[in-house]
């Protein structure tokens, strides 16, 4: 990164002769010479005094190399820095995380198989839940972020991206606190008759339809509203907002204050896990299959104790 006539000045200075220093550099002394007399013209100062028994800095040349020796040290230590930075970089998963989709999940599987992992690191990446970006940070996956973890039924996100299942996550129905459900341990669907249930629209998510087709074909007394296909902050504040009942999962439980999520009788649930680009690179790919192995290892250990 030196300047190459400030390195030969050095290496110079340093030598205190022409032909010692043409050595150390494996040029000629006339070459080092023609070096000197260019940067002395560039600067237009006199560096060296020349002298039957070599050479010696002037007043200027000490200044020079003082600071050239400042400068030297400081580009390898940039150099170095440089390099530490791009193996961290290489050594490195980047998991986005956002309060819809937080990177929990992850590191509960991260302390399962990290140890295949020698000497990586994770670094989180916040993101927004918000309807017009979700589908751009999904978009990003192998750019932004390594991973998502989170929830997936949607056709739009398994259409740009990898998904590997970890689980399910149940289907809920929230309610403001205030609102004469909530006292309910637990809820029926004929519990909903008379009241408005938020859910995203149809056409996305195959678990969404299917419900939609049983509330349409078996109670029509529950009116259906559409959200976003998209959840953020804006629609539990609806939800909170109007007192209407809002489809939702047992993991966004604690998302809103002023709301109660209560299980329901029905066998609904939406799969969660790893969120990764199509084409990844060797290193996620085997995280996924080191992660894929465990996951299949956790689940046979709790059906071998399941009663």
């Amino acid at each position: 990164m030196l300047n190459p006539l400030l390195t030969t000045f050095l290496t110079v200075a340093d030598c205190g002769s022409f032909t010692s220093a043409s050595k150390r550099l494996f040029i000629s002394a006339t070459a080092v010479m023609k070096q000197m007399d260019v940067l002395e013209a560039h600067l237009d100062l006199r560096l060296l005094e020349r002298t039957p028994h070599g050479v010696r800095l002037t007043a200027a040349g000490e200044m020079i190399a003082r600071d050239a020796r400042f400068l030297q040290d400081y580009a390898r230590r940039s150099v170095d820095s440089a390099r530490a930075a791009t193996a961290d970089a290489e050594t490195t998963f980047c998991v986005g995380t956002s309060l819809l989709n937080p990177a929990k999940p992850f590191m509960d599987l991260w302390y399962q198989v990290n140890r295949a992992f020698p000497g990586y690191k994770l670094h989180l990446v916040p993101f927004e839940d918000d309807h017009q970006g979700i589908l751009a940070e999904i978009g990003r996956l192998g750019e932004k972020f390594d991973f998502l973890v989170g929830v997936c039924d949607s056709r739009a996100w398994l259409d740009q991206c990898s998904f590997l299942a970890l689980g399910t996550y149940k289907c809920m129905v929230a309610v403001r606190r205030e609102h004469p459900l909530a006292a309910k341990k637990r809820l029926t669907l004929s519990d909903l008759h008379g009241q408005t249930l938020m859910m995203v629209k149809a056409g996305d998510s195959g678990l969404n339809d299917r419900l939609r087709a049983e509330l349409r074909k078996n109670h029509p007394q529950i009116q259906v509203e559409d959200t976003p296909r998209f959840y953020d902050i804006s629609v539990f504040n609806r939800c909170a907002e109007t007192g209407h009942a809002l489809l939702t999962l047992e993991c966004w439980q604690d998302v809103h204050p002023g709301l109660v999520s209560l299980p329901v009788e029905w066998e609904y649930a939406v799969p969660y896990g790893l969120l990764y680009a199509t084409s990844p690179c060797p290193d996620v790919e085997r995280f996924v299959r080191t992660a894929e192995r465990a996951a299949d290892r956790i689940r046979t250990e709790k059906n071998q104790h399941a009663p």
